[in-house]
C-alpha cells in the first residue's frame, strides 16, 4: 500500500481546478484554498468538498450552515497561495484581499463564478471530512480562464 506522501506525489500529476471556500460562524470568518471540489448532482444541484480535519477551517465549516465557493480565475494564483497558507490568524487572512458579501461567506472579487452552498451532510473520510452541499445560488463572474494546480504549482487553464 502506498504512503500518503506517495499518493500526494502521484495526485500532483492530475490537474485540479482551484477555488477558495469561505464561511462565517458567530463573527468568525475563514477561507481556504481547495482543489477537492466536485459537482455531485445536477438534479438537485449538489457539490462536495473535502477539508482536512487539521485545518482551521474544518471546525468552522462543521458548525456553519453553509459556505461560499469562489472559482478562481487564471490570474489569481496569488489569492490561491494566500488562502493556502497554514497558521495565519483569521483576521490576517483578509488583509489585501478584495471581497464582496455573500450569503454564507465572503466572495473573492475577480473570481469566474460564485456558488452559495447550504451544507447537507458531513462524512468523516480518513484525515478529511467530505462536506455535501446544496447549491442555492450561482453567479457568473468575469470572463477568464480558470486556475488549476498540477505538479506542485498553479497554472492558467
Amino acid at each position: 500500500m502506498p504512503t500518503g506522501d506517495e499518493l500526494r506525489t502521484a495526485m500532483r500529476r492530475f490537474p485540479s481546478g482551484i477555488a477558495v471556500v469561505t464561511t462565517e460562524v458567530e463573527d468568525q470568518e475563514f477561507g481556504v484554498t481547495v482543489a477537492s471540489l466536485v459537482s455531485l448532482s445536477l438534479e438537485p444541484p449538489l457539490l462536495g468538498v473535502s477539508i482536512g480535519i487539521d485545518t482551521a477551517m474544518h471546525e468552522l465549516l462543521r458548525e456553519a450552515r453553509g459556505f461560499c465557493v469562489s472559482l478562481l480565475a487564471d490570474d489569481q494564483a496569488g489569492v490561491a497561495q494566500h488562502f493556502a497558507r497554514a497558521g495565519v490568524p483569521p483576521l490576517v487572512r483578509w488583509l489585501g484581499i478584495s471581497t464582496e458579501a455573500g450569503d454564507y461567506g465572503r466572495r473573492i472579487s475577480g473570481a469566474t463564478t460564485w456558488l452559495e452552498c447550504r451544507t447537507l451532510e458531513a462524512h468523516p473520510v480518513g484525515d478529511h471530512t467530505f462536506f455535501v452541499a446544496a447549491v442555492e445560488e450561482t453567479e457568473l463572474g468575469r470572463e477568464a480562464g480558470g486556475l488549476s494546480y498540477v505538479r506542485g504549482g498553479y497554472h492558467a487553464t
